[in-house]
C-alpha cells in the first residue's frame, strides 16, 4: 500500500522510521509545510518527499498519518475527510470541543476511518494492566495513580498554542485511565503550580498539575503532570484493588531512585523522551493503522476517545481557575 505521511518534526520522523518497517507499506511519501525540511528528511530516510502537502492528499494514498504541529491537525483532517483517505491523526483532532465535535461529524459523514495517537494504548504494560484489572483479578478498585513528568519544558514559542498542561499532557492520562479501567471519570478537581520558566504563567498555563479524579463506580485517581523532572522522563501508572495491585512502568528504565536498593535498582539509564519510553507503542499504533486500512474494523483508539479525553481536560483547566470541583457534565456542549 502506499501511504503519506504530513510533518517531518520530531513526532514524524519517528513515524517515518516506523512505517518504512511496515512490509505492507510499499511506498512511503511525506510532506511538510516546509518543502525543503520533507525532502531533506525522505532524502536522508530513502523515502519520497511531496511538493506540498496538497499534492500528496491529491495523489490519494491508501491512508495518512498527520504528526504535523497542532493548529493545522482540524485543517489537515478536514481535506483528508474530503479526499476520502484513512486518516490516523496525532491528537488533537481541533484545539476546542465544537471543533473536535465538527471534525469528528465531518469523518463520520465521508465515511473515513479515523485513529487517534494514543499510543499508551498499544505498550505492552498497560495492555497487561487492562487486562488484569478488567478481568476482576484486582478485585474492586479503589486507587488508580497516573504520572506523566516531562525531563524538560517543551519551547517557550510551543506553550501559547498547546491547550495548557492539562489539554497537552494529562490528555494522555485522562485517556488511559478511561481505557484500563473501563470506566468513565465523572469529576474532576485540578490545581496547578508555576516554579519554573515565566512563560508558562505568562501563557496563563502552569508547569505542574495535579488532579483528583472520581470514576463512575466511586474509584478514586490521581494524575499527576510536570514539565520539570530532571531524574526522566516518568509514565507510569498504578492500580490498586480489593485483593491485588498492578503497576506499569517500573522497569530498569525509570527515572527512581530507591533509597532501600539504590545500587540495585533501576539499573538504568534513566528515559529521557517519549520517544525512549514508548518505542513499542509507536510502532505498534501504526501497525495497527496499516492494519486498519489493510483489514477494514475498528481503530483502537478512536476521535471519540479523544473528545472524551478533551471533555476531562477542559474540566480540569476549569477546576484549576475556579478552584473547586467540576463535574464532567459542566463542560459537555
Amino acid at each position: 500500500m502506499r501511504v503519506g505521511l504530513v510533518g517531518v518534526g520530531r513526532i514524524g520522523v519517528l513515524h517515518a522510521e516506523n512505517l518504512r518497517e511496515l512490509p505492507q507499506v510499499e511506498q512511503l511519501v511525506v510532506a511538510d509545510a516546509d518543502p525543503g525540511r520533507a525532502r531533506a528528511i525522505a532524502e536522508k530516510l530513502g523515502l519520497r518527499a511531496a511538493d506540498s502537502v496538497d499534492d500528496l492528499l491529491a495523489s490519494k494514498p491508501d491512508g495518512i498519518v498527520i504528526a504535523a504541529a497542532t493548529p493545522a491537525h482540524t485543517e489537515l483532517v478536514t481535506k483528508a475527510a474530503a479526499a476520502k483517505i484513512a486518516t490516523f491523526c496525532e491528537k488533537p483532532l481541533a484545539p476546542t470541543v465544537e471543533g473536535t465535535k465538527d471534525v469528528i461529524k465531518l469523518a463520520d459523514d465521508a465515511g473515513i476511518k479515523l485513529q487517534l495517537g494514543f499510543q499508551r494504548r498499544f505498550d505492552p504494560g498497560y495492555q497487561q494492566a487492562r487486562e488484569r484489572v478488567q478481568s476482576g483479578e484486582l478485585g474492586f478498585l479503589h486507587t488508580i495513580v497516573a504520572t506523566t513528568m516531562d525531563q524538560a519544558p517543551p519551547h517557550a514559542d510551543y506553550i501559547p498554542t498547546s491547550g495548557g498542561i492539562f489539554r497537552d499532557c494529562a490528555v494522555h492520562d485522562f485517556d488511559i485511565v478511561r481505557w484500563t479501567t473501563g470506566r468513565e471519570i465523572v469529576e474532576v478537581y485540578a490545581t496547578g503550580a508555576n516554579k519554573g520558566a515565566d512563560f508558562f504563567k505568562q501563557a496563563g498555563d502552569v508547569d505542574t498539575g495535579q488532579v483528583l479524579v472520581t470514576l463512575d463506580d466511586g474509584t478514586l485517581g490521581t494524575i499527576a503532570v510536570t514539565r520539570y523532572n530532571g531524574a526522566g522522563y516518568d509514565v507510569r501508572l498504578e492500580a490498586h484493588g480489593e485483593k491485588g495491585m498492578v503497576a506499569v512502568g517500573l522497569d530498569d528504565r525509570a527515572p527512581l531512585r530507591s533509597t532501600e536498593a539504590e545500587a540495585l535498582w533501576p539499573a538504568g539509564p534513566a528515559y529521557q523522551t517519549f520517544s525512549e519510553r514508548f518505542a513499542i507503542a509507536y510502532a505498534e499504533e501504526l501497525k495497527a493503522f496499516v492494519d486498519l486500512i489493510a483489514n477494514g474494523g475498528e481503530p483502537k483508539a478512536t476521535a471519540r476517545d479523544a473528545l472524551e479525553a478533551l471533555y476531562l481536560a477542559e474540566a480540569a483547566e476549569k477546576s484549576r481557575k475556579e478552584r473547586r470541583p467540576v463535574r464532567v457534565e459542566e463542560v459537555r456542549v
